[in-house]
């Protein structure tokens, strides 16, 4: 298929052609010749948000929630600064998503033009790869080639900065245009010499653990994962970006490990034998202090990012390869060598970890609302089937605890990052991705306000999302920190929520949406259920909460996961100091 046009055309084309339907976007200067053509394709929708890391992050929630490669795009200069943020939350999180950004005319690059900045060069750390196109004949190939390597191998960013006159000038229009990426094989087959080694180290171990990450649900793993857990008997740990990748129901889960995690989850790391890393990264809030994590460990690490092996912790066995491979093959080693592990004792141990030690959290005597308790009836009444979407602080860890995370894929948040701002954006993309499953998006009061301006977005495109803002009146996180380690000195943690500025109802009622507000227990559930029932706009629900609920277990960071507390000064007790 050959064809002349200019390479604005040739960029939607090619868009219509590798499958994309949503961009999320805002016009300026130098991205505009691509506008044109995009107001006539019948193909691609594009959503005009407020605010471009509002786009990004839109970006990552369709492409978590749909398994498809998110788009954004922006104008040069400060448009293209302002997706930084959400490319490097995508590549920390291992989320497919290609940024198309304008550039300055070619000519007047590296002039200090007009609306200029070197974003190839900015987020040359932070993507998978990406491209600067001054010709107009690269503009279908190059396309081709970032759709691939955002979704091959371990998914990232990719970013395509075009410069004005590439998209404006004429082209030949060829499809499928032919990809020159020499070097670039990502190694999906483990090598079974190490799958044997695997097997065997299971069979022998007395105390192993499946910690389980966010590549297990990357690699659509989860049904894998399940049959090897059942087949071997072995503990499961998820990570909190793989919370659903093995239901929380199972008698084999214990729940998630690191700084917030269970005690169990926390400890069967701790005391194992053996651990069998699947898509992880073994990174600092999992270990803690890593020199003291898992002691008494050999470690079995998989990963299609040979880079991630050994990287923090030395393996005994390293396997490169795609999770859902590898779990397979490891599966069909386990079968056919007929060795079964003996792990009674194992058990006997990790259960009573999981009796004594139990989510649990306070309730307050002033009749005040306990967060968590909003979470477990959010979760009771939306159910699995819904899609819970969380910024980051406090209310992304009690939303991590207290919802039971039965499916993969339905817990979307900022991991590696950890960026505020990602709930409400990320939602609104998800939504976009799956417009007929109910999508909630858990915030924090403090996040909230960073990009709530999309709620106009939401309103606007029929984008029906419901927000629950987990309102304690401070940066909760940080101002748990000062009460815990810097003698509760409040240094500009108070957002000062008692004069409601802003008022989250009046400013729902502002952006075209429902506004509700909850400060009893005995409301939570008729108020969630309101919202449930409001399905042609965006609601918001303000959820005033106990400025002094915490997040409990916690493992003090920089200290030994040893030194877990279940809450303040109160520690478990471990196996082998009885």
């Amino acid at each position: 298929m050959t064809e002349r046009m200019t390479g604005a055309q040739a960029l939607v084309r090619a868009l219509e052609h590798v499958g994309v339907d949503t961009v999320f976007g805002i016009p300026g200067g130098a991205i505009l010749p691509a506008y044109d053509p995009l107001y006539d394709s019948i193909k691609v929708r594009h959503v005009l948000v407020r605010h471009e890391q509002g786009a990004g992050h839109a970006a990552e929630g369709y492409a978590q929630a749909t398994g498809k490669v998110g788009v954004c795009m922006a104008t040069s200069g400060p448009g293209a600064t302002n997706l930084v943020t959400p490319i490097a939350d995508a590549y920390m999180d291992s989320v497919p998503i290609v940024a198309i950004t304008g550039q300055v005319a070619s000519a007047a690059i590296g002039t200090d033009a007009f609306q200029e900045a070197d974003i190839s060069g900015i987020t040359m750390p932070i993507t998978k790869h990406n491209f600067l196109i001054t010709d107009a004949a690269d503009i279908a190939r190059t396309i081709a080639e970032a759709f691939h390597i955002a979704a091959s191998g371990r998914p990232g960013p990719v970013l395509v900065d075009i410069a004005k006159d590439a998209l404006q000038s004429e082209t030949t229009f060829t499809w499928p245009p032919v990809m020159q990426l020499p070097g670039y094989r990502p190694v999906t087959r483990p090598h079974s010499k190490q799958i044997r080694e695997a097997a065997k180290l299971m069979a022998e171990s007395r105390r192993p653990v499946l910690y389980v990450g966010g590549g297990v649900h990357k690699a659509r793993a989860s049904e894998e994962l399940y049959r090897l857990a059942e087949l071997t008997g072995i503990p499961v740990v998820t990570t909190l970006m793989a919370r659903g990748t093995f239901p929380d129901s199972h008698p084999q889960h214990l729940g998630m490990p690191g700084m917030h995690g269970t005690v169990a989850a926390v400890g069967a790391l701790q005391q194992a034998d053996l651990i069998i890393g699947l898509g992880v990264r073994f990174d600092d809030r999992v270990t803690g202090q890593l020199s003291t994590f898992a002691p008494y460990a050999k470690i079995v690490h998989a990963d299609i990012d040979p880079a991630e092996i050994s990287k923090n912790r030395h393996a005994d066995v390293p396997i490169v390869g795609d999770c859902k491979e590898v779990i397979s093959d490891l599966t069909a080693a386990v079968e056919a060598s007929g060795q079964q592990g003996d792990y009674a004792d194992w058990w006997t141990m990790l259960n009573g970890y999981k009796e004594t030690y139990p989510l649990g959290y306070d309730e307050f005597d002033d009749g005040s609302l306990a967060p968590q308790y909003v979470m477990r009836r959010l979760s009771a009444i939306a159910g699995p089937d819904a899609y819970y979407v969380a910024g980051v602080g406090q209310h992304q860890m009690w939303a991590a605890q207290f919802i039971a995370h039965e499916r993969p894929g339905a817990f979307i948040n900022s991991g590696g990052a950890g960026t505020m701002g990602f709930a409400v954006p990320a939602a609104m993309g998800a939504k976009m991705g799956v417009p007929d499953a109910v999508v909630w998006a858990i915030d924090g009061d403090g996040c909230f306000q960073m990009t709530n301006q999309e709620l106009a977005t939401c309103a606007l495109e029929g984008v029906p999302i419901k927000i629950a803002v987990i309102n304690n009146g401070n940066l909760g996180m940080v101002r748990q920190w000062q009460t815990l380690f810097y003698d509760q000195r409040y240094s500009n943690t108070d957002l000062q929520a008692t004069r409601r500025i802003p008022d989250f109802v009046k400013l729902a009622d502002a952006y075209g949406c429902v506004g509700l507000r909850c400060e009893r227990p005995e409301d939570v559930d008729a108020t969630i259920k309101k919202a449930m029932e409001i399905n042609d706009v965006p609601v918001v629900i303000d959820f005033v909460v106990h400025q002094d609920a915490m997040v409990w277990p916690m493992v003090a960071a920089g200290t030994s996961n040893d030194d877990i507390k279940i809450a303040r000064d109160m520690a478990p007790t471990w196996e082998n100091e009885e």
